[in-house]
């Protein structure tokens, strides 16, 4: 019998701790665990949230299933709580560095999202406690962020609700809540040129900074912004110095004379694009007079074109540079008569017919490019 006892709480004992081992089920309700995440310049922006169905309830959602404004949730602390902008936990953005919302700025970090809607103008809430569960615990005093939202509607219902990032640029996005038949769109702004220049200054005293490419890489892209010219300039230093290897680049000189140029430094920027030229292969030279071209410098133009011929003669991209050179500068008889040299040359049939295109208006006296 006393066997009999201590094998029964053995077995009880071992039942018990098993059915403390809780196995993993769909969220409560039929709902959807979601996230959706998206990097916006250096940015990155997460969204985890549960998505409840419509369901048949058209027309009761705004306003019945998510209440107007802020109500007693009837559990937890909260006796005036926003909607959790979800279904069952709380609903969290997260951002990696500091950004704007909806033109309010907020520190990178992660944030309990709510909604407080109101047909008249909802509000948007970013709360600093996002670790509670669902809005039970929802406390105004740690608001982060309250800024007004307008709801959108729209003439087709969404089932499921979704956040979705859209009208993306460069630096910003807008996350759209949608669900049922309302959207609600709020602004999301990185400061991305200061972010980038911070990560090169980052970046550039790593192992990344061992090589000429990264510190033409962040110049170069300072100059293309026209944005902190004069660290990029000394990033083009390095960049041209024998130590990081790239002292016989052209793209690398290339970049640096342009810097110069920003500077009013044109006869300096000069000397460094004639020292460029000595390491420049045929694309390099060609691409050059085509800037050239582009900046209307046709004279200047027209010198890189001829000594990349005389470097490689007789090829059909230095006899297309003479054909842009002259053209540009209205010499449209020795345009046309290189033009004639290249035809027979062209890869293949595009350029051939671009060519025959060049030739037909050169003969009417207009310029080809």
């Amino acid at each position: 019998m006393k066997k009999f006892c201590l094998l029964l709480f053995s077995s009880t004992l071992f039942l018990s701790s098993f059915a403390q081992i809780p196995l993993t089920v769909a969220p409560s309700g039929g709902n959807k665990k979601a996230s959706v995440s998206e990097r916006i310049g250096l940015t990155d922006v997460t969204i985890h949230y549960d998505r409840p169905a419509v369901k048949g309830r058209e027309g009761k959602v705004w306003g019945e299933l998510v209440p107007v404004g802020f109500t007693d949730p009837g559990f937890g602390s909260s006796k005036s709580a926003p909607w959790r902008a979800g279904a069952n936990e709380n609903t969290t953005i997260e951002f990696s560095t500091d950004v704007t919302v909806e033109g309010k700025p907020v520190k990178a970090g992660r944030y309990g999202l709510f909604l407080a809607y109101d047909p008249n103008g909802s509000t948007l809430i970013l709360s600093n406690n996002s670790t509670s569960w669902g809005h039970y615990y929802y406390n105004a005093k740690e608001d982060a962020l309250r800024v007004p939202l307008k709801a959108v509607a729209s003439d087709k219902s969404v089932e499921w609700l979704k956040y979705e990032f859209l009208n993306e640029s460069e630096a910003g996005a807008t996350v759209a809540l949608q669900w049922e038949k309302l959207m609600f769109p709020f602004r999301i702004e990185t400061d991305y040129v200061k972010e980038q220049i911070a990560s090169f200054r980052r970046e550039l005293r790593t192992e990344k900074g061992f090589i000429w490419q990264s510190w033409n890489q962040a110049a170069s892209w300072c100059l293309q912004r026209n944005t902190n010219l004069e660290e990029a300039l000394l990033w083009a230093d390095s960049a041209t110095s024998r130590g990081f290897g790239g002292d016989r680049v052209f793209g690398a000189w290339a970049v640096k004379a342009q810097l110069l140029e920003k500077f009013g430094r044109a006869n300096d920027a000069a000397a460094v694009m004639k020292q460029a030229m000595t390491f420049g292969n045929m694309q390099d030279l060609h691409q050059y007079g085509r800037q050239l071209l582009q900046l209307k410098k046709v004279k200047e133009a027209l010198d890189v074109f001829k000594q990349n011929h005389d470097k490689n003669p007789n090829q059909f991209t230095t006899l297309m540079g003479l054909v842009r050179g002259y053209s540009a500068n209205a010499d449209y008889k020795n345009a046309l008569k290189y033009a004639n040299l290249a035809l027979p040359l062209a890869p293949d049939q595009p350029n051939k017919n671009n060519v025959q295109t060049m030739i037909n208006k050169l003969k009417e006296g207009k310029d080809v490019n």
